[in-house]
C-alpha cells in the first residue's frame, strides 16, 4: 500500500508528464505566445525540480526501443545507476529480472503498436547489486500514435512497507527471542505433519516441556541470564533434529516439541530419553554452572488425541501433573490422569465457594502430657463438609488450594477462626494453654503473612502463649531470610514454632541449630511401625534425645494404643497426639471436654 506522501507524489508526476505531453504550444498572438511559453517552461522547471528531488520516487524516461533518455537521483538510490550509467542502455537488461524480460519486452511493444496500456503494480525490479527491490510501477506513454512515442515509469520504493510486513508477519508467527515458531503456527504446523501421519500410518510423539525455578533463576541471575538459558536449551533442542521435528517456545519457559512418522514404540522412549539428556549438563549462566531441570508431559497420536489441539491440551495436562511430583518427572497422559485433573477442577471451583457458603469449619485434637495426662495443647485441624456431598478430606483438597490462591483465602480464614476461638474459650475460663495453627509453604511465601497473623492476634486480644505456628521441615529448608527473619522475630517473642511431621523431608540437624524452632513432632509413621521396626525406634529414641539437649520439646503423633503410648513414655517424649487419647473434635466437644462434662477417652492408668 502507496504510502501518503507516495501518492501525493504520484499525482504531481503525472501532472508534469501531462503537461509534457501537451507538445506544441497553441497558436496566439506573439504576445500572448511568449507569455504561455513562459508559462510553460516555469511549470515544466517546477515539476523537474519536484521529481529529481523525491527520495523515493524514481522516475525513467524510455524511448520506443526501450532505451533510457531520462533518470532522476531517485531512480540512483533505487537501483544503483548514475544517470549516465544509465543513459541509453535498455530497459529489460538494467533493471528487469531475467524471468521478466520476454513480458516486458512484449507489453512495451503491446502498448506502442495496439494501444494496450501496462497496468499499474507492485514489481520486484532489480538492483545493479543483484538484490531485488519491491517497488510500486506506474506506467505513461507520451506521443502515442507518432513515430516517437515515449515511456516514463514512476516508481515508489516499497522497501520500507516490505520490510515492516515482514518484521510484523515474522512478530506474529515466531518467538522474538529464540526465533521458534509461536504455539500458533506450531499448532497449524503439527496440523500438517499429523495429516501426513494419517496418509502413511504413522504415530508422532508431543512432547510439552516446562523448566523447573526459572523464576527463581530470573529473580537470582537477572533477565538476561534467563534469555541466555532460554536461547542455550533452544539450540540443544535443535541440535540433532530431523527436517520434519517441530519444535516451539510456547511460553515464557515453555517448549513443545512433535516428532511424526514413527514406526516403532521403542522410538517413543528413545526420543523422550534424547530431550531429557538435553538437561543433563550444566548450563554456563553469568560465569556459573547452573544445573538446570525440567517437567515433560508426553501425548502420542493416535491414542492421545487425532487433532494438534487435543494433543497438545493431553500433553499440558500430563506436564501439569509431572510438575506436581517434583523437578524432573516425566509422565505420559492416559485417560484416568485426565478424568482425575477434570475432578480436581471442579472440586477446586466447588472449595472457592466453601467459605461463603460456610462449609469449612476447624476440629481440634488434644495434645496430652505423656506423664500426667492433661490436656496441655490443641491442634486446629481443617475440615470441609459441603453442604451437598460428603466431607472431603484434607489430603485431598488441601494440596488443590496450595496450587492455587485459594490457600491465601482459605489461611487467613483458619488464623481468623483459630483465633476466635481462643479468645472465646479465653474469656470463658477454659484451662487450655494454646491452639497450634499449620503454616504451608506457599503461604510463608506471602510477603505480609506476618504482618497479617500478628494483626490478627492483635484484633482478638491474643499473644504468644495462646496461638502457636507449625511447619513442615521442608518449609525451613526452601524459606529465605525474609521467612527466617520473620519467624525468629515471633521466636524472640515468645512463640512455639514447632516442626510438624519431623523425620519425613529433607531433614538436617544442621537447621535444627540455626532455625528459630521450640519443638518437634515425630511422624506417625515412626511411632507407627516404631514397636517392629528397630530402625524406627531408634530414629525416634534419636530425635527425642537430640530434641532435649537443644532444649526443644517432642510431640508423639499417632499414638493409637497401649503398646505405642509406652514406648513413648521410656522414650521419656514429652506429649502424645493421637486416636488412643482424643480423635479430632469440634469446638462444642472441646468446650464440654475443657469443661471437665466429658472424660477423655483413655487415661494414662488405662
Amino acid at each position: 500500500m502507496l504510502g501518503r506522501d507516495s501518492r501525493l507524489w504520484l499525482w504531481f508526476t503525472r501532472q508534469w508528464l501531462k503537461i509534457s505531453k501537451q507538445g506544441a504550444v497553441p497558436r496566439s498572438v506573439p504576445g500572448e505566445v511568449e507569455r504561455v511559453r513562459r508559462q510553460y517552461l516555469e511549470s515544466e522547471l517546477r515539476f523537474r525540480s519536484l521529481l529529481e528531488s523525491l527520495p523515493k520516487v524514481a522516475v525513467q524516461g524510455y524511448d520506443r526501443n526501450r532505451r533510457v533518455i531520462y533518470w532522476n537521483e531517485a531512480s540512483t538510490r533505487l537501483y544503483g545507476y548514475t544517470p549516465d550509467e544509465a543513459q541509453g542502455r535498455l530497459l529489460e537488461e538494467l533493471i528487469i529480472p531475467p524471468f521478466m524480460r520476454d513480458g516486458v519486452i512484449q507489453a512495451h511493444g503491446a502498448w506502442i503498436k495496439e494501444g494496450v496500456e501496462i497496468p499499474a503494480d507492485e514489481l520486484e525490479l532489480l538492483h545493479r547489486n543483484g538484490e531485488l527491490v519491491p517497488v510500486f510501477s506506474h506506467h505513461v506513454m507520451l506521443n502515442e500514435h507518432t513515430d516517437e512515442p515515449l515511456m516514463f515509469c514512476v516508481d515508489v520504493d516499497l522497501s520500507d512497507q516490505k520490510r515492516a510486513h515482514r518484521e510484523l508477519d515474522f512478530a506474529t508467527r515466531f518467538d522474538r527471542l529464540t526465533h521458534l515458531p509461536n504455539r500458533q503456527t506450531f499448532e497449524e504446523q503439527l496440523g500438517d505433519a499429523l495429516e501426513e501421519c494419517r496418509v502413511h500410518d504413522n504415530a508422532l510423539v508431543l512432547v510439552y516441556l516446562d523448566l523447573d525455578r526459572f523464576v527463581e533463576i530470573n529473580d537470582s541471575l537477572g533477565y538476561e541470564q534467563g534469555d541466555r538459558l532460554l536461547v542455550e536449551l533452544a539450540r540443544r533442542l535443535n541440535q540433532g533434529r530431523r527436517s520434519s521435528d517441530l519444535m516451539s517456545r510456547v511460553s515464557s519457559d515453555e517448549f513443545l516439541l512433535a516428532f511424526p512418522g514413527l514406526k516403532h514404540p521403542d522410538d517413543i522412549l528413545t526420543l523422550v530419553k534424547k530431550v531429557e539428556e538435553n538437561m543433563t549438563a550444566p548450563f554456563l549462566l553469568g560465569g556459573r554452572r547452573v544445573k538446570v531441570t525440567a517437567c515433560l508431559g508426553v501425548s502420542v497420536y493416535p491414542e492421545n488425541g487425532e487433532s494438534a489441539s487435543e494433543l497438545i491440551r493431553n500433553a499440558d495436562v500430563a506436564k501439569n501433573r509431572a510438575k506436581l511430583d517434583g523437578r524432573g518427572q516425566v509422565l505420559f497422559f492416559n485417560q484416568k490422569l485426565h478424568d482425575e485433573l477434570v475432578h480436581q477442577h471442579r472440586l477446586t471451583d466447588r472449595l472457592d465457594q466453601a467459605i461463603e457458603n460456610h462449609e469449612l469449619l476447624l476440629h481440634y485434637q488434644p495434645q496430652v502430657s505423656a506423664y500426667t495426662g492433661r490436656i496441655e495443647n490443641l491442634e486446629a485441624l481443617l475440615r470441609w463438609e459441603p453442604r451437598d456431598g460428603p466431607p472431603v478430606s484434607p489430603a485431598e483438597f488441601i494440596p488443590l488450594a496450595e496450587r492455587s490462591d485459594l490457600i491465601h483465602r482459605i489461611s487467613d480464614w483458619v488464623i481468623e477462626e483459630a483465633c476466635r476461638q481462643r479468645a472465646r474459650w479465653r474469656d470463658a475460663g477454659l484451662a487450655l494453654e494454646r491452639i497450634d495453627v499449620n503454616f504451608s509453604g506457599r503461604q510463608m511465601n506471602r510477603p505480609d503473612v506476618f504482618q497479617r497473623f500478628e494483626e490478627c492476634l492483635q484484633r482478638h486480644g491474643l499473644g504468644p502463649r495462646d496461638i502457636g505456628i507449625e511447619l513442615t521441615e521442608n518449609v525451613l529448608i526452601d524459606a529465605n531470610e525474609r521467612i527466617l527473619s520473620g519467624l525468629r522475630r515471633l521466636h524472640d517473642r515468645g512463640f512455639r514454632i514447632a516442626i510438624d511431621d519431623f523425620g519425613t523431608g529433607y531433614s538436617s540437624l544442621n537447621y535444627l541449630k540455626h532455625f528459630p524452632v521450640t519443638a518437634l513432632k515425630i511422624d506417625r509413621s515412626f511411632v507407627r511401625d516404631a514397636h517392629n521396626q528397630p530402625k524406627d525406634r531408634a530414629i525416634m529414641e534419636a530425635t527425642v534425645f537430640i530434641g532435649h539437649r537443644l532444649g526443644l520439646e517432642v510431640v508423639a503423633e499417632g499414638v493409637e494404643n497401649s503398646e505405642q503410648l509406652e514406648l513413648i513414655r521410656e522414650m521419656r517424649c514429652d506429649l502424645v497426639q493421637g486416636f488412643y487419647f482424643f480423635r479430632p473434635m469440634g469446638a462444642n466437644e472441646i468446650e464440654r471436654l475443657l469443661s471437665g462434662m466429658v472424660a477423655g477417652t483413655k487415661t494414662l492408668s488405662s
